[in-house]
């Protein structure tokens, strides 16, 4: 049975960072590409960042460029999304998401097969 379990949102000051976490259970996370996503309410979903299977190769929104960090460690089987400088409209749910996707697909939602639960977000100003 394929799972990703989130975990490692909450409140944060702008300015203060977060690590957020995708642990995934009946697969390793080298197996498929991992992205993370945000939706905040009245949003769609969102692209934040994400991580190759095939070579591990990195992608990451204009938004966040230089401020968060996708790194994978496979002995623990989970895929970490560092959040440094973050800012109010960082606010969202964060969900992580795993699938067999090519480097042009990895950032588009639908070519993710599995998602996680999702992590709230909340940056204060």
């Amino acid at each position: 049975d394929v799972q990703l379990q989130a975990s490692g949102g909450g409140l944060v000051q702008a300015g203060g960072s977060l690590r957020l976490s995708c642990t995934a259970s009946g697969f390793g996370v080298d197996d498929y590409a991992i992205g993370w996503f945000r939706q905040a309410p009245g949003e769609e979903r969102e692209v934040v960042s994400c991580i190759s299977s095939s070579d591990g190769t990195t992608y990451y929104a204009d938004s966040v460029k230089g401020r968060f960090t996708i790194s994978s460690d496979n002995a623990k089987n989970t895929v970490y999304l560092q959040m440094n400088s973050l800012k109010p409209e960082d606010t969202a749910v964060y969900y992580c998401a795993a699938g067999s996707v090519s480097l042009g697909g990895l950032g588009r939602p639908r070519e993710y097969d599995y998602w996680g639960q999702g992590t709230q977000v909340t940056v204060s100003s």
